[in-house]
């Protein structure tokens, strides 16, 4: 059990050390990464970016991911029984919300560049490792020299789903607990990180020279 995400990323810090001198880019998976991601970067003294992409809902539990969406990518799993018109109208209300988010949060930056970088993606926790499986198409794009994935919680399937998964270098997982339904209920504190912190985030690692 974490105290909260900033409790997290300092467990998870430690972990990552090893790769302080590789040329490392942290990506956070907003939002709930960037409190985690921050940390990271601050440790490592390597730059801070996000990776816009966002989970589809099933459509009688959001909570539970059966695929994800980013500005140019889908990808689907455990999506039996769901119409074709409902991923449909999900991607495009998806697209349009990560569209603004991409509006706020590079307005006074541009994204880092990824090539022949360790990159090492950033989340409080995976349960179906969707949005993380779509984050590793669109970096590899970048012809980065490895991807790193690394979580502080997640379920047994995700993680052994994001090992066996192409171009991924390493999976460093904290805990992985037999009992797992949500990443929140690992968090003592597990408030949702608004598109104002999670902004001010990024601007606070831009800031640090």
């Amino acid at each position: 059990m974490y105290v909260d995400r900033k409790d997290a990323g300092r467990q998870l810090a430690k972990a990552l050390i090893k790769f302080k001198d590789e040329g490392v880019v942290v990506l956070a998976i907003p939002r709930g990464g960037l409190p985690l991601g921050l940390i990271v970067a601050q440790e490592l003294k390597a730059p801070l970016d996000v990776v816009l992409s966002k989970k589809i809902g099933h459509p009688h539990n959001r909570e539970y991911a059966i695929g994800a969406v980013s500005l140019d990518n889908v990808t689907l799993s455990r999506a039996m029984g769901v119409t074709k018109g409902y991923i449909r109208e999900e991607t495009a209300a998806i697209r349009e919300k990560l569209k603004k988010r991409y509006q706020q949060y590079y307005k006074n930056r541009t994204p880092k560049k990824l090539k022949n970088k360790t990159v090492i993606i950033v989340d409080d926790g995976v349960a179906t490792g969707n949005t993380i499986l779509i984050t590793i198409d669109l970096i590899q794009k970048h012809r980065p020299n490895k991807i790193i994935i690394a979580i502080p919680v997640g379920s047994l399937t995700a993680i052994e789903n994001l090992k066996n998964t192409p171009n991924v270098d390493e999976v460093i997982c904290l805990k992985t607990p037999q009992n797992f339904t949500s990443v929140g209920q690992f968090y003592e504190e597990f408030a949702q990180v608004s598109d104002k912190e999670a902004i001010s985030m990024l601007e606070e690692s831009n800031s640090i020279k």
